[in-house]
């Protein structure tokens, strides 16, 4: 009996290296046991390190097992090993083992690897993070409970979604940090040494209910044994029980009462439009948002400003110093830089929605100045639900995305300008137009790659009012 110890439990090298000896040495599945360092320390006997080389022995699996070895080990079934084996051994054989769909350790194999993905699914879906500390000093932490073996190779998608943010996944196997620049792993913990709710909650909590819809709902989708690490865990089941007992109907007429408090709804096409947000209930909600800490320093929110009849929206970065104290979006130096461009564009501002992707004035003090700083990628998600509540308000022919911060929120992704500028992008139903935000204009030092940056950016907006007059024609 050969028992091949690995060093963890997704040691698929150590797997690797340990099944290619075996099967050259002609050493059958039944004559091995399988086991992870630490679990079975008192065994002993041959290991797979104990048999010869067999330098001159040819063996090889297709790169389509390797893959699904790979993805399979990190299943918690702890017969996967010799499973994987069995199957090693088999190939030698029967190359073509895999097609055969109705083979039942080919269907176990599969399946493993199914629950695999579909767990990472889950964690990328469903993990989310917890403010610790504040401002500069803020570090962001959650709490996941996967079910199989995940955590290494499901991290590096939140390192490049949250590359801008210091964040610990916590979990009972392993834990992983991000500090900007590299993932590094820990020992797991118990979850009783996870902080405790933070000041985001409630947010989250409030987010969740307002965008629950009760007819999309798939509780099997979301088991409930994950309810409890989100932060709306705990108004899920009370809205579940809600929408079970009320008919689709009686929800939506609760629910609009509740948010909207509109008139008797008219089956008609006026009384559905009137059924939306208007830009003047946003912007009185919006003056008690706390979805972000922004709010504590600024003087006030600084909503959007135009017509909710506008064909062409302008999202900016976020309100400066002027803004923030006079409370309109795009009133300084930048706002009268884009002015002057609109005009020389054909653009009649009055006509257009101008607003910002934050909507909170973030500096730094310096005395008695407030030094503007870019807002971060958690800013912007906060903020991202006002950009939406506009769009679908406004319903615009175009959107403008002024900057890379408002590319960011407009497309949900970051999106670099110069790579992007000067054409329309499809992007969920609505046309996007990237150009540069005009305060970039203001700092530039030299006056000739001033004046010929400026002009590119006249040049898109032309084609914003090309696409303007469009419409307006097609009217």
């Amino acid at each position: 009996m050969h028992i091949i110890m690995l060093d963890n439990d997704t040691d698929f090298d150590g797997w690797r290296k340990a099944a290619r000896r075996l099967a050259v040495n002609d050493v059958t599945p039944s004559d091995v046991t399988w086991t992870v360092r630490g679990e079975a320390e008192l065994f002993a006997g041959p290991c797979a390190n104990d048999l010869p080389d067999m330098p001159h022995a040819t063996f090889n699996v297709s790169a389509r097992f390797i893959d699904l070895a790979r993805t399979a080990i990190l299943h918690r079934d702890r017969e996967r090993f010799a499973l994987l084996y069995r199957l090693v051994w088999r190939l030698r054989s029967h190359h073509d083992l895999l097609n055969a769909t109705t083979d039942p350790e080919v269907g176990e194999i599969h399946a493993m690897a199914r629950a695999v993905y579909r767990d990472i699914d889950r964690m990328h879906a469903q993990l989310r993070f917890r403010e610790i500390g504040r401002e500069q000093k803020a570090h962001y932490v959650a709490w996941f409970e996967p079910e199989h073996h995940i955590v290494e190779v499901a991290v590096p998608f939140f390192a490049s979604r949250y590359a801008d943010m210091p964040w610990s996944i916590l979990t009972p196997d392993v834990c992983a940090h991000w500090d900007g620049h590299a993932i590094s792993f820990t020992s797991g913990i118990d979850q009783s040494e996870v902080p405790t709710e933070d000041r985001l909650e409630d947010a989250w909590r409030r987010h969740y209910s307002g965008i629950f819809n009760p007819a999309r709902l798939k509780v099997m989708e979301m088991p409930q044994a994950y309810w409890r690490n989100l932060p709306a865990g705990s108004i899920i089941r009370p809205l579940i029980e809600d929408a079970m007992r009320m008919t689709s109907g009686a929800f939506v007429e609760r629910r609009t009462s509740e948010q909207r408090k509109p008139e008797r709804r008219q089956d008609t096409p006026m009384a559905r439009k009137q059924a939306r947000d208007t830009i003047a209930a946003l912007r009185d909600e919006a003056k008690d948002c706390r979805a972000c800490p922004l709010w504590k320093d600024a003087t006030q929110t600084v909503f959007g400003a135009g017509p909710q009849d506008a064909s062409i929206m302008l999202v900016g970065e976020q309100p400066g110093d002027k803004e923030d104290l006079a409370g309109k979006p795009f009133i300084g130096p930048a706002g009268q830089m884009l002015d002057r461009a609109l005009e020389e564009a054909g653009i009649d501002r009055r006509k257009v929605y101008v607003t910002n992707a934050v909507k909170h004035f973030k500096f730094v003090p310096r005395g008695k100045i407030r030094l503007h700083q870019k807002p971060g990628t958690p800013e912007i998600r906060a903020c991202r639900q006002w950009y939406e509540r506009e769009l679908a308000a406004i319903k615009p022919e175009l959107v403008v995305a002024l900057g890379a911060t408002a590319a960011q929120s407009v497309l949900g992704k970051i999106t670099p300008i110069n790579r992007n500028r000067g054409r329309l992008i499809e992007h969920d139903d609505t046309r996007v137009l990237v150009t540069v935000h005009p305060s970039y204009l203001l700092r530039l030092p030299d006056e000739d790659a001033k004046a010929r940056e400026y002009q590119r950016f006249v040049d898109d907006l032309k084609i914003a009012a090309a696409r303007l007059g469009q419409c307006t024609d097609a009217t």
